[in-house]
């Protein structure tokens, strides 16, 4: 989806997701090269009018990496509320954080809801036509290592607090439990 607010001081929302691959000796995070901005980032995209956050990541991860949503299980607190009446109880997000896009000083934002997610295989699939296909794993001494002019600084601290903090302290669940 093409960017709805692109004026100065407008904001886009999206969903993004920071797949963590525990199936090595240690675990490794997998980002891609985004085309535009030139950095390792996470996967993840708009969310469309006519989706939640969550569908978004969906369809954003079988486009960007290849991965089927039941490949996946979802970084979760112990406590969240698992449901609502007449309302759809969104996944407890990693980060929900505002930023400026590019690099151009144009004054456009993204507000972005982040997740964690774990991954015990390779993707089932390849990336759709046009996505990037420079896709890498890495440690975490590997993300703290990569220049500055790699990686975008709040998706180093991001990652390092995943690794650091989240691994250990949230629960994998079942990527079915959300809608």
């Amino acid at each position: 989806m093409p960017h709805i607010h692109t004026e100065p001081g407008q904001y886009d929302h999206t969903a993004s997701a920071y797949i963590f691959r525990v199936d090595f000796s240690e675990p490794k995070i997998m980002l891609h090269r985004h085309k535009l901005l030139d950095r390792y980032m996470q996967f993840g995209g708009h969310i469309e009018l006519n989706e939640t956050p969550w569908q978004a990541i969906i369809h954003e991860l079988r486009e960007e990496t290849g991965y089927d949503i039941q490949q996946l299980s979802l970084l979760q607190p112990e406590r969240r509320i698992k449901h609502l009446t007449n309302a759809v109880a969104h996944p407890a997000p990693i980060a929900h954080s505002s930023h400026p896009f590019g690099s151009n000083g144009s004054g456009h934002f993204h507000t972005d809801i982040a997740y964690a997610l774990i991954a015990h295989e390779a993707p089932k699939y390849t990336p759709h036509d046009g996505e990037s296909t420079d896709i890498k794993l890495f440690t975490r001494r590997e993300i703290t290592e990569l220049p500055g002019d790699k990686i975008i600084e709040n998706i180093r601290e991001i990652t390092l607090a995943i690794f650091d903090d989240f691994l250990e302290t949230w629960h994998p669940v079942s990527s079915r439990e959300f809608k």
